[in-house]
């Protein structure tokens, strides 16, 4: 298989699975494009047990509109950054949430976060702020939790299954 030289962005991706025809087909182009950034920002996006600890609905910030590819940074970078903006609830395990930064206060995050849509191409902010109010599946048809567990062989708390 030929090496790709050019990697989409978060937004290509989710508009390749939602254009795709059948379930099976979503699963090839989630699998196609995998990777560590792409995993957590599904997971962020799709796991129940996932808590974005910011308001929902729009966000105030001003749109960059550089044009793509020039002067702003891409999620596959900043989705490492987004545990600042989410706690993780382990009940399911008996054991208490475990926060991405605790030490945060409210307004630094809530700013922290308006910085990261403005470093952003409009379309992935806008993509983020779907993700941060649990609307991905409502924007994107069938990119499910159900479906990216299924192509990424994860279980109901979006952990990977024993092998076998």
């Amino acid at each position: 298989m030929p090496e790709r030289t050019y990697e989409p962005s978060f937004v290509e991706i989710c508009t390749k699975v939602n254009n795709a025809k059948d379930k099976p087909a979503k699963i090839r182009v989630l699998r196609e494009y995998q990777t560590e950034s792409l995993e957590m920002f599904l997971k962020g996006a799709l796991d129940p047990n996932v808590e974005w600890l910011l308001p929902e609905g729009q966000v105030p910030y001003i749109a960059n509109d550089a044009p793509e590819g020039t002067e702003h940074t891409t999620l596959h970078r900043e989705v490492m950054n987004c545990h600042n903006f989410v706690k993780l609830h382990l009940d399911h395990i008996n054991k208490p949430p475990v926060y991405g930064n605790p030490n945060l206060q409210q307004p630094r995050r809530e700013m922290m976060f308006i910085q990261m849509l403005e470093g952003l191409h409009e379309a992935e902010a806008d993509l983020l702020i779907t993700a941060k109010d649990k609307n991905l599946s409502k924007k994107y048809k069938g990119l499910t939790a159900n479906c990216v567990q299924e192509a990424y062989g994860w279980d109901t708390y979006f952990q990977p299954l024993p092998r076998r």
